[in-house]
């Protein structure tokens, strides 16, 4: 081991991150380009670019749980995570150099319509993604111990990601986003390949005995321990039906019946207490509970992902495409500035102070907040960049602090199968959005709706965040 891991320098918490850090690099270049090149190159309808970014959940829910718990078995090129990730690496390269080509490939492939090629091409990016990036987050908690250490592993992991996030909108913004996605393409490799030859992985994880019963890998083991995210799992299987077969409607009687049983579900979750003498039970019960609180973050965020470009498209007439494409980079620049620079600089000291639970609150509000403010001033340029590096707030605690929160209810040695469960909590959420929220968003008179959407389930998150106790 090196003298760097043994004494968690600053040297080897920022080459821990770099693995993730290329992965979140690719999202950000998803992020920033994806929506851009459907419009403009592809003439994608609004309805449609939903269901090209629905591709990315739906690969995040087997990806991630699936890889997540291989991840806890397998011992592979002296590595338990080491293997997903370069192999997730250099597939989402790969597919990232084929985001500009969609058409090349279709054409070259005999087919007429685009989008299921690009629902292809999306699909395998995303996949890519999902199988590296659960293993990058895992290894955090394999060497570093609980405490204050494993907060510094995430939140480092944070600003070394959002650091090279803030580049990729910056080189979006600057230089357009084809040269953007070429960058991306040498950087996610490099970042992949490279950093985990220096970090050393524990040969075997320590799994306290009362901890094993909770984890169970089977389909109704699964589904038990995400109770509260079966309103998001029923209505993204209704809806994604309705849409294969493509069957439309007028009512949104499933949409109530879903969001019903969501609400009830979650509060139920977060009402539960650990009462029993089981800690494998109590755990079971926290890890519930930050379930149900991270989803609604994650409705909120990802619908400005979505649908940010198509807003300031409907509002900025006279204004081409690339300058919207700009404009739109630089917005999710300063997001994620905001959110490179607080984790180690503002979170970590509060955290210190006040606990993990009752920072992300706090944040949680903050960003609900910059929504409400964006609904009513974030139709002019300058209003828009001040009110996303509020929002920037949220997005720094959200893609930080929850990770070593989860990393406290579950057992070690299931690390990978448990932030496979915690992404469904992600992924879920984001395709209720592309399924659900597009439709209303296509629907609807004015699009300063996904702002309402947004500060409503950045509201409930951070209410939900409140019953969830910290250890």
């Amino acid at each position: 081991m090196l003298k760097m891991q043994q004494n968690l320098s600053k040297t080897f918490l920022a080459i821990l991150a770099l693995p993730a850090t290329a992965l979140g690099f690719a999202l950000s270049v998803q992020i920033s380009a994806l929506s851009w090149i459907l419009t403009t190159q592809y003439g994608l309808a609004i309805h449609d670019i939903g269901l090209v970014w629905a591709a990315g959940p739906i690969a995040g829910i087997f990806g991630q749980v699936i890889i997540g718990a291989l991840s806890d078995r397998v011992w592979l090129w002296n590595g338990r995570r080491r293997p997903f990730m370069l192999i997730g690496g250099t597939i989402a390269a790969l597919m990232l150099l084929a985001l500009p080509n969609i058409d090349v490939i279709s054409s070259a492939m005999g087919f007429e319509g685009i989008v299921g090629v690009a629902l292809v091409v999306v699909l395998s990016l995303d996949f890519a993604i999902n199988v590296g990036f659960n293993p990058t987050r895992s290894i955090i908690a394999d060497v570093t111990p609980d405490g204050v250490d494993r907060t510094r592993g995430y939140t480092w992991m944070q600003t070394v990601s959002g650091t090279f996030g803030v580049g990729a909108y910056a080189i979006g913004a600057v230089w357009g986003n084809y040269v953007l996605i070429y960058v991306s393409v040498v950087l996610v490799l490099l970042f992949s390949i490279i950093p985990p030859l220096f970090i050393e992985e524990p040969r075997t994880l320590e799994s306290p005995e009362e901890a094993q019963s909770a984890s169970k890998t089977s389909l109704l083991g699964v589904l038990n321990n995400i109770q509260p995210l079966w309103g998001f799992l029923a209505y993204d299987i209704y809806a994604m039906s309705l849409r294969i077969a493509g069957i439309e409607h007028d009512h949104w009687y499933a949409e109530i019946v879903c969001g019903i049983l969501t609400i009830v579900l979650v509060v139920k979750a977060l009402l539960a207490k650990e009462q029993s003498s089981d800690n494998a039970a109590n755990h079971l019960v926290g890890f519930r509970q930050v379930l149900a609180a991270h989803s609604f973050s994650w409705i909120g965020i990802h619908t400005t992902f979505v649908f940010l470009f198509v807003y300031l498209n409907s509002i900025m007439s006279g204004v081409d495409d690339i300058q919207i494409g700009k404009i739109t980079s630089m917005a999710f620049l300063i997001l994620n500035a905001v959110g490179a620079a607080l984790p180690v600089l503002v979170l970590e000291p509060m955290t210190e102070k006040i606990g993990r639970v009752r920072t992300h609150t706090i944040c949680l509000a903050i960003m609900a907040a910059g929504y409400v403010a964006l609904y009513f001033f974030g139709a002019t340029t300058m209003g828009l960049y001040v009110l996303m590096a509020v929002v920037g707030v949220g997005w720094a605690s959200i893609i930080s602090l929850p990770f070593a929160i989860i990393s406290q209810k579950a057992d070690k040695a299931e690390m990978g199968l448990f932030m496979g469960l915690f992404n469904l909590s992600v992924v879920l959420p984001q395709l209720v959005v592309s399924l659900g929220i597009s439709l209303a968003a296509s629907r609807a008179d004015d699009l300063r709706i996904i702002f309402v959407i947004s500060a409503i389930a950045l509201t409930l998150s951070a209410l939900s965040w409140t019953r969830v106790r910290e250890e």
